[in-house]
Order: C-alpha cells, then sequence, then structure tokens
C-alpha cells in the first residue's frame, strides 16, 4: 500500500489560520493592555484640567479690550472702527468673547502651548476679521533666521499671524509648550481614581450578610435558599419585621467598602489641589476647600493678567502701526468686590475730586445724570472752580 505524498502547500497550521489568529489577538483586550498599559487620554479629557483651562479661559475672554493711546497728560482710550473690531466683532461668525475663550483654549491644551490667528484685510488694507487656526493642522518648523508656520500646505512667516504662546520653550523660545509634561502623572492618578470609584459604583458590596446552618437541607440548592427567604426574611408588606429562628440564623449588618476605605477621596484631593497649582489657580475653583476672596483676587492679578498680558503685547506688535497705542484689557470687572467697598472708594475718590458722580455711579452700574457731571469736592460737595468762594476763605458774612 502506496503512503500518499503531503502536498508541499499543506501544514500543520496553514497562513491563513496565523494571520487570523494575529488580528485576533492585536484585537483582544490582553493585547490593549500589553501594548498600550493602562491607557492613554489626552489632557484635553481630564476633567480636573478642564475645569483649570476654563477658568482661564472664562476670566481672560470676560474682560473688555481697550485700544489706549499715549498722551502728554496720560493714557486715554481711543474709540475708532479698530477698537470697535477687536472688542466687538473680530470674526463675523464669533463675539469677542467667543473668539478670545478660543484662543485661550487652544493656547493653554488644545495648541499645547501655542495659538495662530490668521489676519484677513480688506483690499483697501483694513482688517476685515481674524481668522483662529485649526491646532490640529499647524506646525512649527524652525529655520538658521527663526522658524515659519505650516497651515496644510500653506507657509507664513512669523510676522504674517498672530501666535500666542505660553510657557516658552528654552530652546526655542519662541514656542510654546504648555502643560503636557507636568501634567502627565497627575492625570493618570486622576483618572485611575475615577475607574476605581466607578467600579465600586457599579458592583457595591451587600449591606447584610446571613449566617445559615449549613447542615439544613435547604441550604444545599438555591431552590431551598430562595425558600428560606421567602418564608423567613421576605415581607409581604414594608415595615413590617422579621421572624427567624435564633438557633438557625445570624444576620449582621455590614458597611460597604467605601472610597475612604481605599484612601482614595483624599488622593484624589491631593491631585486635585496639584493640578490647580500647577496652573496656578487657588483650589476652591476646581472644587476643594472653600471659596477666599484675597486668594482669588490675587490668582487675578498673578496669574490672569500676566497671560492676558502676552495676548494683548502680541496684538499690540502685530495689528498696530502707530507707535502711541497699544491693546489693554480692563480686568477691574474681574476682581471680586463687595458692593459697600466700591461705594467707599467711589466716595473716596469724588470727595478728593478725582472723578465725577457719574463715573462713580457707573461703577456700582447705574446710568449717569445730568446734574452730577460736575467735579466737587470737599464736605460742601462745591464745583472745582468755586473753591475760592467759601465763606472761610472769604472773611465770613460778606454778600457776594
Amino acid at each position: 500500500m502506496k503512503k500518499k505524498r503531503k502536498s508541499k502547500n499543506t501544514s500543520s497550521r496553514s497562513p491563513t489560520v496565523r494571520s487570523t489568529e494575529a488580528v485576533s489577538w492585536l484585537c483582544s483586550p490582553s493585547a490593549w493592555n500589553i501594548m498600550i498599559g493602562d491607557g492613554y487620554m489626552p489632557l484635553s479629557q481630564c476633567p480636573e484640567v478642564r475645569m483649570c483651562v476654563n477658568v482661564y479661559a472664562e476670566l481672560i475672554s470676560s474682560m473688555t479690550l481697550h485700544l489706549m493711546q499715549n498722551t502728554a497728560a496720560g493714557d486715554v482710550r481711543v474709540r475708532n472702527e479698530l477698537a470697535k473690531k477687536l472688542d466687538i466683532s473680530p470674526h463675523p461668525l464669533m463675539t469677542r468673547k467667543t473668539w478670545m475663550y478660543n484662543i485661550v483654549w487652544t493656547m493653554m491644551l488644545a495648541g499645547e502651548g501655542n495659538q495662530v490667528t490668521y489676519p484677513v484685510y480688506t483690499p483697501d488694507g483694513f482688517l476685515d476679521r481674524l481668522e483662529p487656526l485649526k491646532p490640529s493642522r499647524v506646525a512649527f518648523q524652525e529655520t538658521t533666521d527663526g522658524y515659519i508656520i505650516r497651515y496644510g500646505d500653506k507657509s507664513f512667516r512669523p510676522d504674517e499671524v498672530l501666535h500666542f504662546v505660553i510657557n516658552p520653550d528654552p530652546e526655542r523660545p519662541w514656542i510654546g509648550t504648555g502643560f503636557k509634561a507636568v501634567l502627565r502623572d497627575v492625570v493618570k492618578g486622576l483618572r485611575q481614581a475615577g475607574v476605581t470609584k466607578q467600579k465600586l459604583m457599579e458592583s457595591p458590596a451587600p449591606s447584610i450578610i446571613i449566617k445559615v446552618d449549613g447542615l439544613t437541607e435547604e441550604f444545599a440548592s438555591a431552590e431551598g435558599r430562595k425558600k428560606l427567604r421567602a418564608t423567613y426574611l421576605d415581607s409581604s408588606e414594608n415595615g413590617e419585621p422579621w421572624f427567624i429562628p435564633a438557633e438557625a440564623f445570624d444576620v449582621t449588618t455590614v458597611k460597604p467598602l467605601t472610597l475612604n476605605d481605599l484612601a482614595i477621596k483624599s488622593n484624589m484631593e491631593i491631585d486635585k489641589r496639584t493640578v490647580a497649582g500647577i496652573f496656578g489657580i487657588p483650589p476652591f475653583l476646581v472644587g476643594v476647600g472653600e471659596f477666599n476672596t484675597d486668594e482669588y483676587n490675587n490668582f487675578v492679578s498673578s496669574c490672569i493678567m500676566p497671560k492676558a498680558q502676552a495676548i494683548q503685547q502680541e496684538l499690540t506688535r502685530k495689528l498696530l502701526i502707530s507707535p502711541d497705542w497699544y491693546w489693554r484689557f480692563n480686568p477691574r470687572s474681574l476682581y471680586s468686590y463687595a458692593l459697600s467697598d466700591v461705594i467707599a472708594a467711589g466716595q473716596a475718590m469724588v470727595e478728593r475730586a478725582a472723578m465725577t458722580r457719574n463715573e462713580w455711579r457707573d461703577w456700582v452700574g447705574m446710568g449717569p445724570r445730568e446734574d452730577m457731571e460736575d467735579v466737587i469736592v470737599l464736605e460742601n460737595y462745591l464745583p472745582v472752580d468755586r473753591l475760592g468762594d467759601q465763606k472761610k476763605l472769604t472773611g465770613g458774612e460778606t454778600d457776594g
């Protein structure tokens, strides 16, 4: 009897099977855990990071943007079409708040320290709109004398666009670095704490454990246990007591495993404070601790305004030609004031002839009045041009 020869293309495991098994393994959860580790989550998906960036974006975009001019008597506000363009309608599809919010959000988070805006001009040379570029399509290429900005198939010189930067790179100071490196480990801890909390909520421990005599015949099967529960534990009406044999049952109330048992709550608070500290934000703005007015006002002056200054300086050097003009944010509306403090400060300014009563009314949100335009001074509230008419200065009770 002749033996059949094994075909050359025949093998114990065909290539097709190996390919299918390989693809199946690559798609399996075990392969994902091995190759990816604990998974990847961008900073934009971390709630605490989003809260911190949102604080900056909301506050900076809430400030009005003033066009100012240097004069011999001091800086004055300029009100023209250019000032209106930036402070009211920098883009036909967005308000100034939305436009500025996008700049801050992209610069701090989506653009990893960089945001690029392209100014579009009319044929007459007037500013038409300021177009924010998509951060996913922006790339920076270093050159011998600086760098160029690539956007898709287009290239721009630095003086052709507005390039807002945060946390400059020491090797390339014109490129921002953002917060990605310093936040990586903290975000990892927050994400793991969130996963653990979710698992505990989805699979909580039972609140009651009942010890039953294992020698009873009913306890040997699932049907028997259901019968025992129906006989002794289930009540026909809510609130009725249970009657169980003392020699067969022992009921114990237990406390389910909580976040405090695993010290997750304290660790989450520490991580939240760390994230807030990296961004320079008071912890109470991310849900940890209580509000403090002095701490908040210091945050506005020491953290919000430096980042706002970087934006206004870039707008000044790229959009203005006159050396006497510059852009300035108005931070007064951001500070936390009590109404009594505003009234007291306004009163002191009015009594020292530093402001009119209408300006004082504007501080507290009230409209102007025609009879409050004069600058008054002292306890008599005299107009400035009549200070010399006081009786104590003219000699007493003389007429005129």
